[in-house]
C-alpha cells in the first residue's frame, strides 16, 4: 500500500488503522510541524518521527507503550537518591535547552531524529503552552530533562536526557507525581524499550489508546491541558516519595 503524502494546506490525517505493519505503526509522510498539525495528531495518538533528509514521517505504533501515573516504579536507588534531594527539579524553565540536550547524538544510536526543524517547531508548540519541559539540576548545572505533550489529562512524553547517572530517573518522578496530583491519567511513551518498563511502562492496544484519548483529551484544541495553557510549576506540597520505604 502506498504511503499517505499529506497536503500542508489542510490539516488531515488518514484513520491510525492505515498504519503500516511494517515498519509498525508508520501512517503518513509529508504536511507541517505547526502548532495546529501538531494539536490534531497528538489528539488521534500520531506524532512525528523521522531524520534529516527525510520528510516528516507519521507515526502510530501498535501496541502502544503508556505509564499510569500512580504506577511508576521507584527503585530502592532511586528512592535514596531523591530522598537526599542532591538535585533541584524545575518545569519549563528553559525548554529550549532541554530539547537541545536531548537531541546531542547518542551512542547507541549515532545520531538523532529530534532535528534541527524538530527543535525549532516544538519550541513553537512550548511558547503556544502546549509543550512542557523538566529540568534537574545540580547546582547551576542542567544535567538532565525530559520534554513533553500536555492534552486534557494525558501526558505526551517525547524524550529525555541524563548528564549524570539517573537524572532522567529523578525527573520522570517528580513530573509524575505532579501529574498524578493534577489528575492525570496517562502518559504516553511511544514505543516499548527496556528502559521504561523497568520504571513500570506497559503496552496497551492501539484501539485501547485511542480508546482512552478519546475520553481524556478535551473536544476543542483551544482547551488542551488539565489547566490552562502556558508555564508550569511545580506545586510547593509536592512530596515525590512516601516517608515510608
Amino acid at each position: 500500500m502506498a504511503l499517505p503524502w499529506l497536503n500542508p494546506d489542510i490539516v488531515a490525517f488518514p484513520p491510525v488503522s492505515q498504519a503500516l505493519t511494517d515498519p509498525d505503526g508508520l501512517l503518513a509522510a509529508g504536511g507541517d510541524l505547526t502548532p495546529e498539525w501538531l494539536l490534531t495528531a497528538y489528539r488521534m495518538g500520531i506524532f512525528p518521527w523521522y531524520e534529516d533528509g527525510q520528510p516528516i514521517l507519521w507515526w502510530s505504533p501498535n501496541p502502544r507503550l503508556v505509564i499510569v501515573p500512580g504506577q511508576l516504579h521507584i527503585s530502592r536507588s532511586l528512592r535514596k537518591i531523591l530522598r537526599k534531594q542532591a538535585f533541584r527539579v524545575t518545569l519549563d524553565l528553559c525548554f529550549e535547552r532541554v530539547i537541545s540536550a536531548c537531541a546531542e547524538p547518542r551512542a547507541e544510536y549515532g545520531g538523532t531524529w529530534i532535528t534541527e526543524e524538530m527543535q525549532a517547531a516544538y519550541c513553537q508548540f512550548h511558547e503556544a503552552g502546549f509543550a512542557h519541559s523538566v529540568e534537574v539540576w545540580s547546582g547551576d548545572e542542567l544535567v538532565g530533562g525530559l520534554y513533553g505533550i500536555a492534552l486534557g489529562k494525558v501526558f505526551f512524553g517525547e524524550s529525555m536526557f541524563s548528564r549524570v547517572s539517573d537524572a532522567s530517573k529523578v525527573a520522570l518522578a517528580h513530573l509524575t507525581q505532579q501529574l498524578q496530583d493534577w489528575g492525570f491519567e496517562l502518559i504516553d511513551c511511544q514505543v516499548s524499550n527496556p528502559h521504561l518498563r523497568s520504571l513500570g511502562a506497559r503496552e496497551i492496544p492501539r484501539e485501547s489508546f485511542q480508546a482512552q484519548l478519546k475520553r481524556l483529551t478535551p473536544l476543542s484544541p483551544h482547551t488542551p491541558l488539565a489547566s490552562e495553557p502556558g508555564p508550569w510549576q511545580f506545586d510547593k506540597s509536592l512530596s515525590v516519595i512516601d516517608d515510608e520505604d
